[in-house]
């Protein structure tokens, strides 16, 4: 049987796709392990070549149905640019905090936000992220808050994002939930994978007890796992090649190939 080749994949390059085709099986990911939010949140990728376009998410598509041609190609002042002819609406809040890093850092390839249970707990609690977990400790002086302004629909509010996550990749957005910004769209589900783990470790740490009962290692082993995991970047984005490919298997033979 001839399968219809999708109109978005007649719009755009070869490049354009195995981005799409890499941010949908992201999106698979994310609700596999469980970090979705209905048809809510957001991740995004940057579009190769010289326009500066972004690729996020369909609004309505759940997120372990997602296809490379249900992401939207969306220039940096929200304007939709598919040529495939198709209407795809997008989440406005979704655009704020994404466009404001696409924006500002070069190095913002692909961009995660998620509101999930523990990553919501974390980022209510003014200690935030505790140094008590291997994970946590992968984050330890990487780490950024921005405070909460409601809905992120107000623009004004992309220079404050920008300005909190300053050099690093992974940011809590108090009373909000998780946002990372990687290299690759493999880093970027590492960057998730690592920060929601940490986070579900808190909250059942803390459920037996206050901080004040919990075992934090001593100030040179923080520094030292940090910088373990922190100190050669071209091997981080190697590891993340690695468990990229591994994770890809537990998504393959799905209802939808998120190739399509």
């Amino acid at each position: 049987m001839n399968i219809a080749t999708p109109p978005a994949r007649l719009a755009c390059s070869e490049d354009e796709w195995r981005v799409r085709c890499d941010l949908a099986a992201l999106y698979r990911l994310v609700a596999h392990f469980r970090m979705t939010d209905f048809i809510y949140t957001h991740i995004s990728a940057r579009v190769p070549g010289p326009e500066h376009h972004f690729l996020i998410n369909k609004y309505g598509v759940l997120f372990d149905e997602m296809r490379a041609s249900d992401l939207v190609k969306i220039d940096l002042h929200g304007n939709v640019v598919e040529e495939d002819g198709e209407s795809k609406p997008v989440n406005a809040a979704g655009f704020t905090i994404h466009s404001a890093l696409h924006m500002a850092k070069e190095d913002a390839f692909c961009v995660v936000h998620t509101h999930t249970a523990a990553g919501i707990a974390v980022s209510a609690q003014k200690h935030g992220l505790l140094p008590i977990s291997q994970h946590a400790l992968k984050f330890y002086g990487h780490l950024a808050y921005h405070g909460y302004e409601g809905i992120a629909l107000d623009l004004d509010e992309r220079d404050r994002l920008v300005h909190d996550l300053g050099s690093h990749k992974a940011m809590i957005l108090q009373n909000h939930g998780l946002l990372v910004a990687g290299r690759s769209i493999p880093e970027a589900f590492n960057l998730i994978y690592y920060l929601e783990r940490a986070c579900q470790a808190q909250v059942q740490a803390l459920a037996g007890g206050g901080v004040d009962q919990l075992v934090l290692p001593p100030e040179e082993v923080r520094q030292r796992t940090a910088a373990q995991f922190n100190g050669n970047p071209e091997k981080s984005l190697a590891h993340s090649e690695w468990a990229w490919a591994s994770a890809l298997r537990l998504i393959e033979g799905s209802k939808l190939d998120w190739r399509a």
